[in-house]
């Protein structure tokens, strides 16, 4: 009588677990197309740390700026999330001072002369959708250059460190911004 419960139990389960009746499964994480990448530089005698978190977009064929990033318009400096910068010391930043802290990095690309730069203090933004302005840390304008050899990834480095100085370079496609930074005390404004 036990033997006969048990299988009938047994057959009553194995109906249920193919009957459709399963549990749900967790979605599949987000595969983004753009990779995660970090960019990062550490001063030594003032103990600073700055680091650069960004989506990294492949050109793929396409032509990048005046197209899939259009000129004139604010641009995520990136892929994915908004790209934060985290300094753990104050520096100078394009010759103007910013306090320790995360700051999301937006950019203004121009076909001449310069790209606006900005650093926001609205973090975890979903590309520049919702950017606001007054939330604006810093705006500063930067020279673009053009650049012989395409690079068919957006790149975000730091230049080798020369006595404090260093920058933070924006290359992709054909164009390249270098933003000035030095370690320490701010120059003094005449």
């Amino acid at each position: 009588m036990i033997r006969n419960i048990f299988c009938v139990t047994l057959a009553f389960l194995t109906a249920a677990a193919c009957s459709g009746n399963e549990q749900p499964k967790e979605p599949d994480p987000i595969r983004r197309k753009s990779p995660i990448a970090i960019a990062s530089i550490t001063h030594k005698p003032s103990d600073t740390y700055v680091k650069v978190v960004y989506g990294q977009p492949y050109a793929r064929g396409r032509q990048v700026f005046g197209n899939l990033e259009p000129y004139g318009k604010v641009w995520r400096t990136g892929a994915n999330e908004t790209t934060e910068m985290t300094i753990t010391q104050p520096i100078t930043f394009n010759g103007e001072q910013i306090e320790a802290g995360t700051y999301a990095l937006f950019s203004i690309p121009r076909k001449e002369k310069n790209w606006t730069i900005i650093l926001n203090d609205s973090l975890g933004q979903w590309g520049a959708f919702d950017y606001n302005s007054t939330y604006d840390y810093l705006r500063t304008d930067i020279p673009s250059k053009s650049i012989d050899k395409a690079s068919e990834a957006f790149i975000i480095q730091f230049s080798e460190m020369d006595d404090n100085s260093s920058a933070i370079i924006l290359k992709w496609d054909t164009t390249k911004v270098e933003i000035p930074i030095s370690f320490g005390s701010a120059p003094s404004k005449q």
